[in-house]
Order: C-alpha cells, then sequence, then structure tokens
C-alpha cells in the first residue's frame, strides 16, 4: 500500500474497490474522493463486472452506455456467453 499515491493512482483504486471491496470499502472511497470524482473516474474505468456497472448506474444514475468499459465490450463481443 505504500507505493500508491492515491491521487496518481485513483482510478485504479477506484475500480478495484468497486469490482471487489465491501460495503464498508466504497463508503470509505466515496467519502475519501467525494461522489462527483468516483463517479468521474469509474465511468471512465476499463473493466467493472456486470453486477458493479449495475450498481454504478443505479447510485449514480447513468445508463451503462454511458461507461468507456461498457462501449468498449459492445465493440468486442464475446463468442459464447458465459
Amino acid at each position: 500500500m505504500q507505493s500508491l499515491d492515491y491521487e496518481k493512482n485513483a482510478r485504479f483504486i477506484i475500480e478495484k474497490v468497486m469490482n471487489y471491496g465491501l460495503w464498508a470499502d466504497i463508503q470509505e472511497v466515496m467519502r475519501f474522493y467525494g461522489h462527483d470524482r468516483v463517479k468521474q473516474e469509474v465511468t471512465q474505468t476499463a473493466y467493472l463486472k456486470k453486477k458493479s456497472l449495475s450498481f454504478c448506474c443505479a447510485i449514480f444514475d447513468l445508463t451503462p452506455a454511458q461507461f468507456r468499459c461498457y462501449t468498449r465490450q459492445q465493440l468486442h463481443p464475446t463468442p459464447w456467453n458465459y
């Protein structure tokens, strides 16, 4: 944790917390970075799980099309839906 710069690596930290964090972790990220900063960074992340994407859409009042990871996923569909 000492090698992470919380300002330079904000997008990386927010992406990992949204995908793998607990509710307390999400609350802490929201408190530390603020609602607007988290919203801005999460829409630019390269990957979000489907559940995380739905959660972010609900709490930030956005559509999936407003997320970079969703539009990127649509450009490269998988041959099978697992």
